[in-house]
């Protein structure tokens, strides 16, 4: 079988081939792998940037709508304070018609 060092020369050379071939084979699949979980976090962040556009949208919407009652509620409380202001004026006169 082996008659003479090249023969040991050619199981040398093909021992060493077989065992780039490996070390190749698995640096590929641990490559895959990193890609594989890059992959998931890139899926996980569209989503999380997603349902912060959602809570975004949906913010802007609540502040858009709330500002159509601002301006109810702040004629609401000019009135509120003229009736308090004529209130107290009333309750002023009163008083100096008393003391007179």
């Amino acid at each position: 079988m082996i008659t003479n060092t090249q023969d040991i020369l050619n199981l040398v050379k093909a021992g060493a081939v077989g065992l780039l071939a490996i070390f190749i084979c698995w640096a590929i699949y641990y490559f895959a792998m990193i890609m594989r979980q890059i992959l998931k976090v890139i899926k996980e962040m569209r989503e999380r940037l997603q349902k912060v556009d959602e809570v975004l949208k949906t913010l802007k919407e609540k502040i858009e709508h709330s500002t159509s009652y601002l301006l109810l509620i702040g004629e609401g409380m000019k009135k509120l304070v003229e009736v308090a202001r004529d209130y107290t004026g009333k309750e002023k006169a009163k008083k100096k018609r008393k003391k007179k």
